[in-house]
């Protein structure tokens, strides 16, 4: 069996496009991921905006063993099999009571990338239940051809654009992802997902890293990957060296604020195109 995942499981994941709770992280474990995010925020003097939290395993040392950590990849090589890339990361945060949602969409829309051998693994940092906003899906949805999708723009909408799919998604329809701290669930890219408002006195923290196959292509300028597992026989993307350095908070959350930028607005402050990549 390649992987951690049971048959059982894999079939699941297949025939529905998500499968969760998987357990992945200790409570020591989780601490350390949610003081690395409370750093930047004292770094800062302020609450990070979403998109400032997008790609952090280039700059912090904590998220790049998130992204690199065994049982998280264990479970995602029984999906994509032995070579796998971490191409992406953001984080999703809603502070208790905070209007913050996510429409429904689907992410190979707008990502950019050819091919559907890619997998989100969504680690809750906290609790993530229907009362605090978690992650919804409509099961069976991947299977499906992408839907059309309009730009909302709404004013609590944490997707930049306010992504939203053209069809109506009735409550009969949805999951409630829900997971305890260190747990984390797998979903597929074509997958209709979102999540409501956080209407409970708790703060929900999810950290979103997308895995694929290295046969995948994107469009435009390549952003830097990780080769978590396995080998790259294709050379379609920049190889991130090592894990970063972080002994300096302030320069590390400085280097990422410019990270952070570039992943949005699609333009590197070096020379080039920025390949974006819409959460």
């Amino acid at each position: 069996m390649i992987g951690s995942l049971t048959s059982e499981q894999r079939s699941s994941y297949e025939n529905d496009g998500i499968l969760f709770p998987i357990d992945v992280l200790s409570p020591a474990e989780v601490n350390r991921m949610k003081d690395g995010l409370a750093a930047i925020e004292s770094c800062l003097d302020r609450t990070p905006k979403t998109e400032e939290l997008h790609q952090l395993f280039l700059n912090f040392r904590w998220a790049y063993d998130l992204v690199t950590h065994p049982k998280v990849l264990d479970a995602v090589e029984s999906i994509l099999g032995p070579d796998i890339l971490l191409w992406a990361t953001s984080v999703f945060a809603k502070p208790p009571r905070d209007p913050g949602f996510i429409s429904w969409h689907q992410d190979a829309t707008y990502w950019g990338l050819d091919s559907g051998s890619i997998t989100t693994a969504w680690i809750a940092l906290s609790e993530s239940s229907t009362e605090n906003g978690c992650m919804r899906v409509v099961r069976e949805s991947h299977k499906q051809s992408i839907q059309p999708h309009k730009e909302t723009y709404g004013d609590h909408n944490l997707l930049s654009r306010g992504q939203e799919i053209a069809v109506e998604v009735t409550e009969e329809e949805a999951t409630d992802v829900v997971l305890a701290p260190g747990q984390m669930s797998l979903h597929h890219v074509n997958i209709v997902h979102g999540s409501k408002a956080n209407f409970s006195d708790k703060p929900r923290i999810g950290f979103a890293a997308r895995y694929m196959t290295p046969s995948v292509k994107q469009r435009g300028f390549q952003q830097p990957v990780i080769l978590a597992r396995g080998e790259d026989r294709f050379g379609h993307f920049e190889h991130m060296v090592g894990p970063p350095n972080s002994d300096d908070l302030a320069i590390a959350t400085r280097n990422h604020l410019r990270t952070a930028r570039e992943h949005v607005t699609g333009i590197r402050e070096t020379a080039g195109t920025y390949g974006q990549s819409e959460e």
